[in-house]
């Protein structure tokens, strides 16, 4: 069952060129059931890398492309009045899919931003008093700006919290943009993509999951890193107790990847900086970039012995 994941990532590197960890995190990310963030500067792929792991993944999905005067009815759904029925009539919005891509989530206003919370976490959306079932498997993958850009409305702790990873791609290396330069293009590829997993695979590949094992000493040394992380004073605020526990599920997703059936340390360091850094926020001011949360969930990682 996770040898498909495996096809679903080759296929995707064919798009995305030169980024295979962070196509592998991915695939982790949404074999775990939490949802992506992709934080980078415009024009590096974040938006193809979702559409391709949509697509090859035999999902639907929907795009909605985040803007300033985006309103949270625009996402969810509008009841409309029809004179025939005599009655308001709810009329599903794009998030009714299995897949939702918040292109540039970051330009939207708090209150849009906010009206994903109940969807992300619960799997439902509340309108009119009713409250509606989102299909399964439900993910949301997101790209935002970094906040230096004009126009961007950061994502508040409470938002990126709903986030199991957030992954950055970067510039691509020599080779690799080059083979952007000289091959095809990704949009003409993206239209010719097939998937190569179906929807109930994907599922029963989740569900299966839970039998990753876990043990004692590797549940210590998953809440030993969250008390560093409390106390070390490195940061404003420590690691949640959800946060621990995605941690460790990603940690179980990375292992299956890995083709074993028990979590080991390597795994969980594999996914730590992914799965911590957009949760913590440097204390010192001089620190609070991405990139310096990244380096000090490192430096957290190398003070908790294993």
């Amino acid at each position: 069952m996770f040898n498909k994941l495996h096809a679903v990532a080759r296929q995707v590197n064919e798009v995305v060129v030169g980024k295979d960890q962070q196509v592998r995190l991915a695939l982790t990310c949404l074999l775990a059931g939490g949802h992506l963030l992709l934080d980078d500067l415009p024009g590096v792929g974040k938006t193809t890398l979702a559409h391709a792991l949509a697509i090859s993944l035999g999902l639907r999905f929907n795009r909605v492309q985040f803007t300033s005067d985006l309103l949270p009815a625009d996402v969810a759904g509008i009841s409309v009045y029809e004179r025939e029925k005599n009655e308001f009539v709810f009329h599903p919005g794009p998030i009714f899919t299995q897949v939702l891509l918040a292109d540039e989530i970051n330009r939207a206003t708090p209150k849009t931003q906010s009206g994903l919370l109940e969807a992300m976490e619960e799997r439902q959306v509340s309108a009119d008093g009713v409250t509606r079932a989102l299909p399964e498997p439900f993910f949301v993958i997101a790209t935002q700006n970094p906040a230096n850009q004009v126009g961007v409305f950061p994502l508040p702790e409470s938002q990126l919290d709903r986030f199991l990873m957030c992954l950055s791609l970067g510039y691509p290396d020599a080779a690799a943009e080059r083979a952007l330069l000289m091959g095809e293009d990704r949009r003409s590829m993206l239209k010719t993509l097939q998937p190569a997993m179906r929807p109930e695979e994907l599922a029963a590949a989740q569900h299966r999951l839970r039998a990753i094992h876990a043990s004692g000493n590797l549940i210590t040394y998953v809440q030993a890193l969250a008390q560093a992380s409390r106390q070390n004073g490195l940061f404003a605020e420590g690691l949640s107790p959800r946060a621990a526990i995605a941690l460790l599920q990603a940690g179980r997703a990375w292992a299956a990847l890995e083709g074993r059936d028990h979590v080991i340390p390597e795994d969980i360091q594999a996914v730590l900086v992914p799965v911590c850094a957009h949760r913590l926020r440097p204390l010192r001011a001089a620190h609070g970039t991405a990139l310096a949360s990244r380096d000090l969930v490192l430096q957290l990682q190398k003070a908790v012995p294993v």
